[in-house]
């Protein structure tokens, strides 16, 4: 009974669904494709956090609102009264 024999593939796939589930199966696949994408995401984990602290920086520069808004002058008219 070699590798490439039907059955003793069907076999092995009865013993693998008995021992782990059908539950412990179905999550395996996203599993993978976390920890694949974790992998990729570390090897170039320097240009995502240089990306990003040059995203938080560009916000950190920006305008600030003006102030002299209509919603700070209905806040001063109904402060006065």
């Amino acid at each position: 009974m070699g590798l490439d024999s039907f059955w003793h593939w069907i076999i092995l796939l009865i013993v693998v669904l008995v021992i782990f589930g059908t539950s412990k199966l179905s999550k395996i696949g996203p599993d993978l494709g976390n920890a694949v994408r974790g992998f990729k995401k570390a090897m170039q984990g320097d240009e995502d956090e240089d990306e990003a602290k040059r995203k938080t920086q560009e916000q950190l520069r920006a305008d600030p609102p003006p102030a002299d808004s209509t919603a700070s002058k209905a806040r001063d008219t109904s402060e006065t009264k």
